[in-house]
């Protein structure tokens, strides 16, 4: 039981990466950003055709602030309820840090790292980190 919880966890993280690689591709496309507190609701669950394998929810509070003319920052915190499928949903800290900036009117980079914790604890052995890094060009 304990080999097919490690491959859901593993499913589950490379979901999330690519959901959060996503994300960050549609955010960078969004209206303009503000400075300020936030809160951020998010899911990200993979499926395998119509069964729910394992999903996430986070719930964050955040703050964004500039950096500069174009450039902002963000940092968000909370818990992030985790489903696997046949495991009973438990309940992690999760949290991002990230930065976007416009090199030009059309032209955006942005960057992020992300972890979620094991059995609660801020353990480094155990912390699972994500990164994500990319970039918008606006046609």
């Amino acid at each position: 039981m304990t080999e097919a919880i490690s491959i859901n966890r593993y499913n589950l993280l490379t979901v999330i990466m690519k959901s959060i690689i996503a994300a960050g591709a549609l955010c960078a496309l969004s209206a303009p950003a503000f400075a300020g507190p936030y809160a951020n609701v998010e899911n990200n669950a993979a499926w395998l055709g119509t069964d729910l394998e394992a999903g996430i929810t986070e719930v964050h509070a955040g703050y964004e602030f500039e950096a500069g003319e174009d450039v902002l920052i963000y940092v968000q915190a909370g818990p992030a309820f985790v489903y696997v499928e046949d495991v009973d949903t438990q309940t992690e800290v999760s949290g991002k840090v990230g930065i976007s900036a416009d090199l030009n009117e059309d032209f955006n980079l942005y960057g992020e790292v992300s972890f979620i914790t094991a059995d609660q604890e801020f353990n480094s052995d155990d912390l699972a980190l994500g990164t994500k890094v990319g970039a918008t060009y606006r046609f």
